[in-house]
């Protein structure tokens, strides 16, 4: 009986101890698994994981800001956005704003170390202007740690340098509608009609259907050629597929949803999976007073406020400066279920009325030919700090690797 009672003693708790453990356990389990239901799901077209939200914040004059990594000697610029050749009014106020994002710091580009990264890896730029007034700013500040940088024009490019120390090519491909479009004369039953654009929306643009797999990394816009200012009803686009009009006949922006829906079919069956794609939403102009054929101006001195924002761009509003916003929601909804990264510096560039070449073209007639410039910007100026957030999601992208 003593035995016995030995027995008991000794196994009670342990029982106990094993009873306490596995609730634990499931207490455990149970909080766990309440945290990963409650975490947002990060989308697929976002970088995984960002360091931030690079792309909310604000801009904080800071006068002590370094100075830009390039001049007005770069060889890669383009004369009209040279501003300090042109000698732009307030150039060094315009680069004394600084991005800050919310919740966390943004560094500058170390363009040796980006170099390093991408050694032996190419950075292709394909759509419009803006495009290319982003990948001038790259190619100059990269020049600052390889400058026996060299202009580089194959494969279609319009605009490139090759940087021979690193064995990185960095190029931009022209193609504003990235579909295949070409002028076709006048039609002979439309009155009133010059002539048109037929534009094939499954077929996208000699300049870069055939060179996505020499690119590491991709980054795509298309959106400020599809309105009718560019396209006037004089000479409107047509569209096709399957090389047949379609019918009836799309209004430009379903034309640009069509165009859009093939050119990312293309781009996800196409453009291999291990190449790093973003889409980089719309550069809003800043026109007042008229749009730029109307004698639009930006002749500001200071960014503008928040609270200004939405009377500048929101459609609803219906001004001059209304597409921006437009185009990036039909983006938004064509890319959310796919692989390709939205590159989303709408709302920074919005605030920075003050920052664009304006009258300062570097020609004496250019405003008197083609009105003020309140579309593209000064380099240096914003689109550096579109490449300082790209290089950071390309290095934040390749620790994920």
């Amino acid at each position: 009986m003593e035995f016995g009672s030995r027995r008991i003693s000794t196994t009670m708790p342990s029982k106990l101890r094993s009873s306490r453990l596995l609730l634990i356990s499931l207490l455990l389990l149970l909080v766990y698994s309440t945290i990963l239901l409650r975490r947002p799901t990060t989308p697929p077209n976002l970088v995984s994981p960002p360091p931030c939200d690079l792309f909310s914040g604000r801009w904080v004059f800071s006068p002590e800001t370094p100075k830009p990594l390039y001049d007005e000697t770069c060889p890669f610029h383009r004369n009209a956005w040279n501003c300090l050749r042109n000698k732009r009014e307030n150039m060094e106020v315009i680069n004394s704003w600084r991005w800050v994002p919310d919740g966390c710091g943004l560094s500058r580009i170390d363009p040796t170390r980006f170099l390093r990264l991408m050694r032996n890896k190419n950075i292709g730029f394909v759509g419009d202007s803006l495009n290319e007034n982003f990948v001038v700013s790259l190619l100059c500040i990269l020049r600052g740690a390889d400058p026996s940088a060299v202009k580089w024009k194959k494969k279609k490019a319009w605009r490139g340098a090759y940087f021979p120390k690193f064995n990185v090519t960095v190029a931009y491909h022209r193609a504003v509608l990235l579909a295949k479009y070409q002028s076709q004369p006048r039609p002979s039953d439309q009155d009133g009609v010059k002539g048109t654009y037929r534009v094939d929306v499954d077929v996208p643009a000699d300049e870069w259907i055939n060179v996505t797999s020499f690119y590491h990394v991709l980054i795509f816009n298309s959106g400020h050629w599809w309105g009718y200012d560019k396209f006037p009803k004089e000479t409107p686009l047509v569209f096709y597929r399957k090389g047949e009009p379609i019918h009836p006949p799309l209004d430009i922006l379903r034309g640009f949803e069509v165009v859009l829906q093939h050119m990312v079919s293309y781009i996800q069956r196409q453009v291999p999976a291990k190449t790093l794609k973003f889409w980089r939403l719309q550069s809003p102009r800043h026109f007042y007073g008229g749009d730029w054929n109307q004698n639009g101006s930006c002749l500001l001195d200071k960014p503008l406020d928040k609270d200004q924002l939405d009377l500048w761009f929101d459609p609803r509003n219906n001004g001059v400066n209304k597409e921006a916003r437009r185009i990036n929601e039909i983006i938004k909804n064509e890319l959310q279920t796919t692989e390709i990264k939205l590159l989303d510096l709408t709302h920074l560039s919005e605030y920075r009325a003050d920052a664009h070449p304006a009258i300062w073209l570097g020609k004496q007639d250019a405003v008197a030919i083609w009105g003020q410039d309140c579309m593209h910007w000064c380099l240096p100026g914003v689109p550096d700090t579109w490449v300082d957030i790209l290089a950071e999601l390309i290095l934040s992208n390749s620790k994920t690797e």
